[in-house]
């Protein structure tokens, strides 16, 4: 009887932890797609795709400053990536792009809230030789909300090294301050 119930408690714990893990794994694979997504619509100007990964008080913190709640950042952001007004010329077969990826995610789920990290880095073909060129680099420190059973972003905190947001070092990132010995 000791063996019976000592291999049924080995059971139960057993299948908690994977229900455990499922559940992490789920959420972190949620994340990480609404990164992706957020990235997708940016360079397609999609701004409703956009505004649907935000949470309603959301904080964006970037080179353009600090928006604060859905209608500031989508203000700031009806003007960038693939929203930005393009002439194209009469003829044309194709047009400029600017490409953004994301990689590196780093996720850490707390029930229904979220820290992530990820590098980013965008892509350009905008250049006069019409090759294809890095443009940009940095990182982004997110916080993140389950609301309604979905993960989104409740602050974004975007570092680019090509701007004036670039800084020494990162702790978001486990940097240390190099000029301390």
């Amino acid at each position: 009887m000791r063996k019976l119930i000592a291999g049924f408690s080995a059971l139960l714990l057993s299948s908690l932890s994977s229900l455990a893990l499922a559940g992490y794994a789920d959420d972190r694979a949620e994340i990480e797609n609404l990164s992706n997504r957020y990235m997708v619509a940016v360079d397609a100007g999609d701004i409703e795709t956009v505004m649907a990964t935000w949470a309603e008080d959301g904080v964006l913190d970037w080179v353009g400053g600090v928006e604060n709640g859905k209608a500031a950042i989508r203000k700031a952001m009806s003007n960038f990536g693939g929203s930005r007004p393009v002439t194209i010329p009469e003829g044309a077969t194709s047009h400029p792009r600017t490409r953004h990826q994301i990689i590196n995610h780093v996720i850490d789920v707390n029930g229904n809230t979220a820290k992530s990290t990820a590098y980013w880095f965008a892509l350009t073909n905008n250049t006069p030789q019409k090759d294809v060129q890095l443009l940009y680099f940095g990182h982004y420190e997110d916080e993140l909300a389950k609301v309604n059973g979905h993960w989104v972003f409740k602050k974004r905190h975007v570092y680019n090294e090509s701007e004036r947001n670039r800084a020494v070092f990162y702790p978001g990132l486990g940097e240390k301050d190099p000029r301390k010995k």
